[in-house]
């Protein structure tokens, strides 16, 4: 579902402008007439590696990831309110995005190269050749020239622990530094970090305690500085990095650790903060950092699910308590996490941009946010109830309950979504809209016997934190099933006699192929007849021969099946002489 009801825009994207073509208006980053919000567009790619802010022309650049060198990469272009203005198109696979200091030109990283483009007409403006590097490159600004990775495997299975090394362009002049690791770099720099060019290793399975460390690029010549290792005497805690962040003053670098959170450390000794972060939510795995650029807030993205938050925005320093900005992303409108490296934010840190994924990170979505002053706390009350009483097999079934949302009233109705779990496993019901009241219900026709926990979320909006979930189990029976049966009161000693009736059942249709069972008990005993077949409308016959006086009992019995109670039913008829 889309998380931010009030202000959503869910923008179905068409062919993309031509390169050269005239960008739309677009509302300046600052505007406050702009108001808190969250664009949604749903990005035409099946991969995703980089995310780049143009600021000074409101320009969103989003790569995408390919491997085969037959195959055509893509850089998506976007102005700031969420609309797609240009593609640009390589004749190789792409990897890597970097801005110049004056976001005059885009760096895309390439297979064998990096090229350059106008930022204004979105036209070719130069390419480096590069040694080629079929892993994926990253690239970064630092003490006057481009800095970029290279690796190179068989497989791209095997890029995850493949040497990768450090080069650099100056100008014209390309340069091989001589550093490399074992396993992806990630890199990161900017303004505030000076002649600093900061290296991270992702955690695999050749390096299970990875390195963090930062370069002088001042000189000729990278000069290794302060390095760091996480793990500790038992080879426990080694950094699993996803992200790294230099905040606005260059003081602080922020990494997220998926196997710590989101770490803070000083930017000049890589010495921990002497204040973290509080932790993410539980459940939550860090997935990136981004430091907003007026230096205000810092945003934590994660992998969770259900109504735990992807995304924190909260002030950048740790000691202001105030409580951080949660947003959950669920469902085929919104994804399902913050993937790595996906978090930018504008230079005047009035929007996020955020990328987002499916479960199987197949399908991306961006998220423009512009943060609320404020968020409200929303709660669920009450407790659950269900109707009716018993539940049944193939019978609707309410849940019902009662939302409590802190602050203004929402502009639009928000949802509660819910999912079902029994012996089949869990399965996603339709969400249902809150009343102005809270209450709300949802809706379900249980598929099988047995109990069934219905599990109810309200993932948050823009102004309102994700609610903490709910449970209630129901327990749900086989669903009942009648016989009515139409006898004569009485018949003649020797003649025929007939018995008609109908079985009907709530839930399910019955199944066709039914036969009940008949017996008859007179002064002779009880004994059983042919069974009844019932037609397709649930009616039957029986027919008997009188064979002695007095009252006959005839029964009827149904037994029932697997979603199907079981049921009976008895005629008296006198028999006369």
């Amino acid at each position: 579902m889309i998380t931010t009801s009030a202000l959503v825009a869910a923008l179905a994207l068409g062919a993309a402008a031509p390169a050269t073509a005239a960008a739309p208006a677009a509302v300046t980053a600052g505007d406050a007439t702009a108001g808190p919000g969250d664009i949604v567009a749903k990005l035409p790619i099946s991969s995703y590696s980089a995310l780049a802010v143009d600021s000074v022309h409101q320009r969103v650049y989003v790569a995408d990831k390919r491997w085969y060198a037959s195959d055509k990469g893509q850089v998506l272009v976007y102005d700031f309110e969420g609309r797609r203005v240009a593609t640009l198109t390589s004749t190789q696979p792409v990897s890597g995005l970097a801005l110049s200091a004056d976001s005059a030109t885009l760096y895309v990283g390439e297979r064998t190269g990096v090229a350059a483009y106008d930022t204004t007409t979105h036209q070719p403006a130069g390419r480096t050749p590069a040694y080629e590097a079929n892993c994926g490159r990253e690239l970064a600004f630092s003490g006057g020239r481009q800095w970029l990775t290279r690796g190179n495997a068989t497989y791209e299975s095997e890029c995850a622990y493949a040497a990768h090394g450090l080069d650099s362009i100056n100008g014209s002049a390309y340069d091989v530094s001589g550093w490399s690791v074992t396993g992806r770099m990630l890199l990161e720099a900017g303004p505030a970090a000076g002649n600093r060019l900061f290296m991270g290793q992702a955690r695999n399975e050749k390096a299970l305690d990875p390195a963090l460390t930062s370069f002088d690029t001042g000189g000729e010549t990278p000069v290794r500085g302060a390095s760091r290792r996480f793990a500790d005497t038992e080879g426990k805690g080694g950094l699993d990095l996803k992200d790294l962040a230099v905040s606005p003053d260059g003081r602080r670098l922020a990494v997220a650790d998926a196997a710590h959170g989101t770490r803070l450390l000083d930017a000049g000794d890589l010495s921990d903060a002497p204040v973290p972060y509080q932790p993410l939510p539980e459940g939550a795995v860090a997935s990136a950092v981004a430091f907003g650029g007026d230096g205000k807030y810092v945003a934590r993205g994660a992998s969770a699910s259900g109504s735990t938050p992807d995304l924190l925005i909260q002030p950048a320093d740790p000691a202001d308590g105030t409580t951080a900005l949660e947003f959950a992303y669920e469902g085929d409108l919104d994804g399902n996490r913050v993937v790595p490296r996906g978090l930018e934010w504008s230079a005047d840190g009035s929007r996020l941009f955020a990328v987002t994924t499916n479960a199987a990170g197949s399908a991306f979505w961006l998220h423009i946010v512009r943060p609320p002053a404020a968020q409200y706390d929303a709660r669920f009350t009450g407790g659950l109830t269900s109707t009716p009483g018993q539940a049944v097999v193939g019978e609707p079934v309410g849940i019902r309950g009662r939302l409590e949302l802190d602050g203004p009233a929402p502009a639009e109705p928000v949802r509660v979504t819910a999912v079902r779990t029994d012996a089949d496993g869990t399965r996603k019901l339709a969400a249902a809209e809150v009343a102005a009241d809270g209450t709300f219900t949802v809706l379900d026709v249980p598929a099988r016997v047995g109990e069934s926990t219905y599990t109810l979320s309200f993932l948050g909006d823009l102004t309102h934190r994700p609610a903490e979930d709910v449970a209630l189990t129901v327990s749900v029976a086989k669903a009942p099933s009648a016989i009515t049966l139409t006898a004569p009161a009485e018949a003649v000693k020797g003649d025929n006699l007939e018995i008609t009736g109908k079985l009907t059942a709530q839930g399910r249709p019955l199944p066709a192929g039914i036969t009940l069972a008949v017996q008859r008990t007179d002064r002779q005993g009880t004994g059983a007849l042919t069974s009844a077949a019932v037609a397709a409308d649930g009616t039957f016959r029986i027919n008997d021969l009188a064979r002695v006086r007095g009252q006959v009992t005839y029964t009827v019995s149904y037994a029932g099946d697997d979603v199907h109670a079981a049921s009976t039913a008895e005629a008296t008829v006198r028999v006369r002489r």
